[in-house]
């Protein structure tokens, strides 16, 4: 199928109403935290005055529990002193999702899975009540919203399309949730539920030319029926939709393909790309923000880096991982006083495709919030 991917509305007024100030592509410029060091200890090199360690490994015991294979998207809750960071893990039939709790200090106080027994996990995103909707990458893929502190069953959420999910952003301003789509024509969806705070039904609308909403009409389609990103002509196509993040008006997302990071102006009713390339940037992945406004991009390949994008449109390695060149970096997100980054490399040094090698990390350090 031929691959439509559009540029639009390039001017300044493409980001009235969030913290990009003018829709000229983001370029390479030296980071606000100065360059990257020597690799440390992990194989992590840091800008002076961060520090790395390394919370769990694939298949070792953390809180109590093996943690799991290929780890992916993820996100931080807050938890009275302390926080949780979930985790989803990419693989077949075991997929699923653990946390990680920790204590005001940092330390572990326990481990736990929040999903079991579903299908390549991949992203999500978390919601303004607090749950973490995990995403299946697969064919006809559904999203399971998740509860961080193990209190509640899991709950698969159909209405919110059957497709090749990749990631979730939640968008309590329009009272939507944008989902990607990782597939080489892969498009980007709306979900509007009937009560905001219940996903057990709603709308799935599709983007389309001329940068409007256009609705799915068969959300859950069956094996052999159209898909949903085929079901309307006009739907706008990316090429590998992966990570999502929405902030002040505003809906970023990437598309490895295209090598883009995209945003969305919920404000404006514009589409445009932030970074097209030509920058520090490669092999765009999952995404993440600050209270700021600093975007923060994970590689899938390159030379294993997570970027900053700052509000001016620099672009900028903030971290970068030696040894792992068949890995990709996975889940970033941040404490909730933004002091700690977490993140994995899927598949570690050793490169399995079951992602038996699998590390998670969290970088202490002055970050910008």
């Amino acid at each position: 199928m031929e691959r439509r991917t559009f540029l639009i509305a390039v001017s300044a007024a493409a980001f009235s109403g969030s913290l990009w100030q003018a829709a000229a592509p983001a370029w390479a410029g030296a980071s606000p935290y100065g360059p990257l060091g020597p690799p440390d200890v992990n194989g992590m090199a840091l800008p002076a005055g961060f520090t790395s360690r390394v919370v769990a490994r694939t298949g070792q015991s953390v809180g109590g529990i093996l943690w799991h294979p290929a780890p992916d998207g993820g996100a931080c809750f807050a938890n009275g002193t302390g926080w949780i960071y979930v985790s989803n893990s990419e693989v077949p039939l075991i997929g699923g999702a653990s946390a990680l709790r920790f204590r005001a200090d940092g330390s572990i106080e326990r481990a736990y899975r929040i999903l079991n027994n579903t299908n390549i996990n991949c992203a999500g995103g978390a919601t303004p009540w607090n749950t973490w909707l995990s995403c299946e990458e697969i064919f006809r893929g559904r999203v399971y919203e998740t509860d961080p502190y193990g209190a509640r069953s899991a709950q698969a959420r159909s209405a919110m399309g059957r497709f090749k999910h990749e990631a979730a952003a939640c968008d309590p301003d329009h009272q939507v949730i944008y989902l990607t789509e990782d597939e080489s024509d892969g498009c980007l969806y709306r979900f509007r539920p009937n009560t905001w705070g219940d996903l057990s039904s709603g709308r799935l609308d599709v983007l389309c030319e001329g940068v409007v909403w256009r609705q799915v009409p068969d959300p859950s389609p069956g094996v052999f029926e159209r898909q949903t990103r085929h079901q309307v002509s006009s739907a706008l196509h990316f090429d590998g939709g992966e990570g999502c993040h929405y902030a002040a008006g505003v809906c970023y997302f990437t598309a490895k393909g295209d090598r883009k990071v995209w945003a969305y102006d919920a404000v404006a009713g514009t589409l445009s790309s932030i970074y097209a390339g030509g920058g520090t940037l490669d092999g765009i992945d999952n995404i993440t923000g600050t209270r700021g406004g600093d975007l923060y991009v994970a590689e899938d390949g390159g030379n294993m880096e997570i970027n900053i994008i700052t509000p001016d449109r620099i672009v900028a390695p903030v971290m970068r991982l030696d040894g792992h060149g068949s890995s990709e970096i996975t889940g970033p997100a941040f404490s909730p006083d933004g002091s700690r980054l977490y993140f994995s490399s899927q598949r570690g040094t050793s490169g399995e495709t079951a992602g038996t090698g699998g590390v998670t990390y969290e970088v202490t350090g002055p970050f910008r919030r």
